[in-house]
């Protein structure tokens, strides 16, 4: 109603995605900024553009899908899992042995993307749902223990399964991003070439990017629809409390059953993406560390909302480049100049073997942290920091700032 924007007469105006106009206003911008990123004319961001931030954004894309299924497991169910990386690679390997060349060094079966893309998350859904009843067996510290079994499992069987996954120092070729309606030699759309859409010259980047941020939307307005339905409801309720929920009714095994088989097929999408992005992959990337990642996306962007999930991987992806530059940009400036900043920065950096600082900029082992290392200490420190300040993350201070404005000028 005019005048009253958060006065609603209707259960479906108030349960709406977009539920305000300000919302929609915001969420038109936002994607008409990402429509027009790859054209670089947007001021101040046309490097976004370029074809190396356009991968990254693409990553980014990607990793909004793995993190919304760990969210629905872990923000909206209440189960932590650590395994959230064993399943991501089992989708890779189920996109691989359906999608590559039945000709090649590997099993493969030429399937189109159609096909072997879905089956990567229905056949990581399967396997989520059969590990399922052990691990609803306990909560907590040790379901978190039980989920870390799955990363070490995998890591064995990926290393070890050479004809599906080519072995631990070799890895294997996962199948393109193009789309075919069968097994014809020339695919209706390949995202992984230069060409022209509609009469536009597109790079394979900027092909690449559409294609991700139309699936990640996707699966984002699933994910929202599904905290709204009858079983989004349930999963809540038993995060909040368990025995209570039973006892309103709710089936604690089977709901938590499906959490992990919705969480599982997430991620085998999202791994099936991300194998066919890169192209060759080696089974160690699908590691503890990369579980640990997806435990930050969603601890910092905030746990329970789809929103956080979307700045979390955003800002957690987007850390390592920025560290890198800005490492780059101290070293330039302790190199080249002879100033107060020069000899602070040099206290941050080791840019000769005999120096004592933070980051280490030289190659190969020497004095300092990596860049690697220093993101690895950064997400300790933010899942530290925001579990003790700011507990729903990213996503909970948007929302102080936005009720500071709406109260302004009563701050209480």
């Amino acid at each position: 109603m005019r005048g009253r924007p958060l006065l609603y007469t209707r259960y479906e105006a108030d349960q709406a995605i977009l539920n305000t106009v300000t919302k929609k206003v915001m969420v038109l911008i936002f994607l008409s900024a990402l429509l027009l990123i790859p054209f670089q004319v947007l001021p101040g961001l046309d490097f976004l553009g370029e074809n190396d931030w356009l991968r990254l954004l693409s990553t980014v894309a990607i990793f909004i899908i793995g993190a919304l299924g760990l969210n629905i497991l872990l923000g909206l169910a209440g189960q932590v899992s650590l395994g959230h990386a064993f399943f991501m690679g089992v989708g890779a390997y189920v996109a691989a042995v359906l999608g590559s060349d039945p000709e090649g060094l590997r099993l493969g079966f030429g399937l189109p993307m159609w096909i072997w893309l879905p089956a990567a998350g229905v056949v990581a859904a399967g396997i989520g749902v059969a590990f399922g009843p052990a691990a609803v067996r306990v909560r907590g510290l040790y379901l978190a223990f039980v989920t870390l079994g799955l990363v070490f499992v995998g890591d064995y069987v990926f290393r070890n399964l050479i004809s599906v996954t080519g072995g631990a120092e070799v890895g294997r070729t996962f199948p393109p991003l193009e789309f075919r309606l069968w097994k014809e030699d020339t695919p209706l759309i390949d995202f992984a070439s230069d060409g022209a859409w509609f009469g536009i010259e597109l790079t394979s980047e900027a092909k690449t990017f559409y294609f991700v941020l139309a699936v990640a939307i996707l699966f984002m307005l699933l994910a929202k629809n599904l905290q709204r339905t009858r079983v989004g409801r349930a999963f809540q309720a038993i995060r909040d409390r368990d025995i209570a929920a039973e006892i309103m009714g709710v089936d604690e095994v089977s709901f938590k059953l499906r959490a992990f088989g919705i969480s599982s097929f997430y991620a085998g999408v999202s791994g099936a993406l991300l194998a066919s992005f890169v192209g060759t992959v080696i089974p160690a990337r699908w590691d503890l560390f990369l579980s640990i990642q997806f435990i930050a996306i969603v601890l910092i962007g905030g746990a329970g909302t789809v929103a956080g999930v979307v700045l979390g991987t955003a800002f957690v992806t987007l850390l390592p480049r920025l560290v890198q530059d800005a490492t780059l940009w101290m070293e330039d400036v302790v190199e080249t100049g002879d100033n107060l900043l020069a000899t602070l920065l040099d206290l941050v950096v080791a840019t000769e073997s005999t120096d004592f600082g933070l980051i280490n900029t030289l190659p190969g082992v020497g004095p300092g942290l990596s860049v690697f290392q220093l993101n690895q200490v950064i997400y300790g420190l933010l899942i530290i920091l925001f579990l003790i300040f700011e507990p729903l993350g990213l996503f909970g201070i948007w929302i102080r700032i936005r009720n500071y404005w709406k109260g302004w000028p009563f701050t209480y």
